[in-house]
């Protein structure tokens, strides 16, 4: 594949590329690249947010580039401080292995086996003698450190900042000098981390790696990032039907960026389907497409289909009464606006009283809530709607020339 069309490939989803220019010399070297993705295996099971990283690095593994998947088991037991405003509890060393070792397992539902190169930072930093840590800390200063916004406003605010949590970006740094990384991904919460990285291999006289940052993917709740200790997460060890309910109660305009970030569907296609809702198709017809994507990814074809069956048989359990008459209205060409919709099926006494219940979270179509008063639903296809617990009603909007 030709440089550009590489490049092409690599730059979808990433936030930043330091420095593209250098990414584009190393491309153009014509041998694979040694791609870097660094986990401290903190919670013994990888989420949908940790795909962000790894599905870019499986892209690297196919494009021919070397993927390298660290286990920061040595950084691991003193805790990554990016982003916290007080010293971490470190892990115990069994519960860092026995995180690992899950770590081990689940990466290959992403990353190729026969591809991949697994190590651990241990294997280096056990073997660094006292006089070579202290020479790797004389590589950076107190003031680089305190650049980083969580210490600098900890150390503004009168919050302690321990020794040991200074040390954690120049191991994260050193350990591309150990690996000899030509590129190291990670969030954009890890910038700071992954630039050390950079400062540290000229240091030692290896040229810089080039540092690709990712998005941080929002839990579930679109508000903060996905965490498992936030109860907001998808584990992509989670069992098919819980994978597949999680993703969709997800809300429609969430579910565009998840789609961009997690789904493998060219972003065109995905800009078309946008369009689509944007001219009355329901949402929930391509959540449904992405939450199969998902599960099929992980479990496969057969544990997506019957998670399909199975979310509708209990959807319709749970919510469409067997007495439930389907009633009929018109639409107008251009699609039904939801706030006219429930108002004409009786559900609501006016259009603003509907769109009050909207930003209330009080409107559901098809079981999905409501986040937006612009929705219009499209003719000749039927909905379940729902304004709060018990008014239910089964529509079927009619096209104007039936």
């Amino acid at each position: 594949m030709a440089v550009d069309e590489e490049l092409a490939l690599i730059r979808r989803g990433t936030a930043e590329i330091i420095r593209e220019d250098e990414l584009i010399e190393k491309l153009g070297e014509g041998r694979p690249l040694r791609i870097k993705a660094g986990f401290d295996p903190t919670a013994p099971d990888l989420h949908l947010g940790h795909t962000v990283l790894l599905n870019k690095l499986k892209q690297f593994q196919d494009l021919g580039h070397e993927a390298i998947f660290l286990i920061g088991d040595f950084t691991g037991m003193i805790g990554d401080p990016t982003g916290k405003n007080a010293t971490r509890k470190p892990l115990t060393r069994d519960e860092v292995i026995e995180n690992a070792r899950t770590y081990e397992e689940q990466i290959y539902k992403i990353l190729h086996p026969e591809k991949t190169l697994v190590m651990f930072n241990s294997s280096w930093m056990n073997a660094m003698s006292s006089t070579e840590l202290i020479q790797l800390a004389a590589k950076h200063t107190v003031a680089r450190m305190l650049e980083r916004d969580d210490f600098n406003n900890r150390y503004k605010n009168g919050q302690p900042i321990a020794i040991h949590e200074f040390l954690y970006p120049l191991i994260q740094g050193y350990d591309s000098v150990a690996m000899k990384a030509d590129v190291e991904l990670g969030g954009t919460d890890q910038k700071f981390n992954l630039l050390v990285g950079r400062q540290l291999q000229e240091a030692f006289g290896q040229k810089p790696q080039v540092v690709i940052t990712m998005p941080i993917l929002e839990g579930l709740d679109g508000v903060q990032k996905m965490s498992k200790s936030l109860g907001n997460y998808v584990g992509i060890a989670e069992p098919p039907d819980e994978m597949f309910g999680k993703l969709m109660s997800i809300s429609d305009e969430l579910m565009w960026r998840y789609m961009e970030l997690l789904s493998f569907t060219p972003l065109s296609e995905i800009q078309a389907w946008k369009r689509h809702c944007m001219e009355g198709a329901n949402p929930r017809d391509y959540k449904v497409r992405f939450a199969q994507e998902i599960v099929a990814r992980f479990h496969g074809a057969s544990a997506a289909k019957s998670a399909l069956e199975n979310f509708e048989a209990r959807f319709k359990r749970g919510l469409i009464p067997e007495d439930l008459e389907e009633q009929e209205l018109r639409a107008p060409a251009s699609g039904y606006p939801i706030a006219n919709l429930v108002k004409d099926l009786g559900m609501v006494s006016s259009t603003s009283e509907a769109n009050r219940l909207i930003l209330q979270g009080g409107i559901k179509i098809d079981g999905e809530k409501v986040a937006d008063r612009s929705v219009i639903l499209k003719a000749g296809a039927s909905y379940i709607v729902q304004v709060g617990k018990r008014k239910i009603a089964k529509v079927k909007l009619l096209n104007t020339s039936t």
